[in-house]
């Protein structure tokens, strides 16, 4: 039986990982799959031979599906290779779901965002569903998932009429900070200082990214995303060649991967400040991740996005 809900799977220069996950998508069968790349670093022999190895993995399609694919023979970097890929993808698709080619998500990943994207198709406050779970084993509210600030994206979902809310250049910004807009979101000034101090590195270019644009662009709709109370995506990308996240804290190198094959909704649509508290102080609120920001200042690029938030 094939997947009918739209797969983005966005690939660069791994291999490895990429086989990994593209073997987890091979195993849903989706009917429709979309593949982005980035092309290869100017002057970077192993860039051209892994991308190129890269591209040959995916190639790979032994199933009844409609495959489109979106190839860049030059890099466009992670800011603008990303975001345009699910500009293009959101072109196509009405909802859909979006891996990585380092976010390895469990068997029960991808039935989950089907029945949420369903669930909450016509809710606007509902922005995204994540496959990640910061929470070691806390579960928060009644239900298999709870509502939260923070959209993590090592695999998520989303509908074509939130993404219609990003803007990659943050223009809204100035406007965000003149209205005070942070303060419908956390209510902590450690908090609110530390986000609006991201914003405005990520307004200003000086930090390389797409996802942080997303996150402003959540919250500047007071928007919040679905995160399962059971962690449903690992990150295998950690280490290694991976360029934003080679100190990564080690909870998040050793999270688990579990299952949630009954979905129970929550009975209270709001947000959780405690389970959202425990995110910043265990994710945000540390000396290894302000070391961790100053090196993706410096680095700049590789496409595993590996960040959770």
């Amino acid at each position: 039986m094939s997947f009918t809900t739209p797969i983005l799977f966005l690939i660069f220069n791994r291999p490895d990982t990429t086989s990994m996950v593209f073997d987890k998508i091979k195993s849903v069968r989706p009917k429709r799959l979309y593949i982005a790349a980035d092309g290869p670093r100017t002057d970077n022999t192993k860039d051209t031979i892994l991308c190129e190895a890269v591209r040959k993995i995916v190639s790979v399609v032994d199933w009844d599906c409609e495959v489109k694919t979106l190839y860049r023979e030059q890099n466009l970097g992670c800011k603008v290779a990303v975001s345009s890929a699910i500009d293009w993808f959101f072109e196509n698709e009405e909802e859909g779901i979006i891996l990585e080619d380092d976010c390895l998500p469990s068997d029960t990943f991808f039935a989950f965002c089907e029945e949420l994207l369903q669930k909450y198709k016509d809710i606007n406050k509902i922005m995204q569903i994540s496959g990640n779970n910061f929470q070691n084993g806390k579960t928060r509210g009644d239900g298999s998932y709870y509502f939260s600030r923070y959209n993590h994206i090592w695999g998520w979902a989303t509908w074509r009429r939130a993404w219609q809310q990003y803007d990659v250049n943050m223009n809204s910004f100035n406007n965000f900070v003149k209205e005070n807009k942070i303060d419908k979101i956390f209510t902590n000034n450690k908090i609110k200082n530390y986000w609006i101090g991201i914003f405005n590195k990520t307004y200003k270019s000086e930090i390389d990214t797409w996802d942080y644009q997303w996150t402003f662009s959540i919250w500047n709709l007071d928007g919040c995303a679905i995160l399962p109370n059971t962690n449903l995506v690992k990150n295998i990308g950690i280490g290694g060649d991976s360029t934003h996240t080679s100190n990564f804290d080690k909870i998040t190198y050793e999270m688990i991967l579990g299952t949630i094959n009954k979905i129970i909704h929550p009975t209270v649509f709001l947000c959780n400040k405690e389970a959202d508290d425990y995110t910043f102080k265990l994710i945000y609120d540390t000396r290894l991740m302000r070391r961790v920001i100053k090196k993706i200042e410096k680095l700049f690029y590789n496409c595993s996005l590996v960040r959770g938030r």
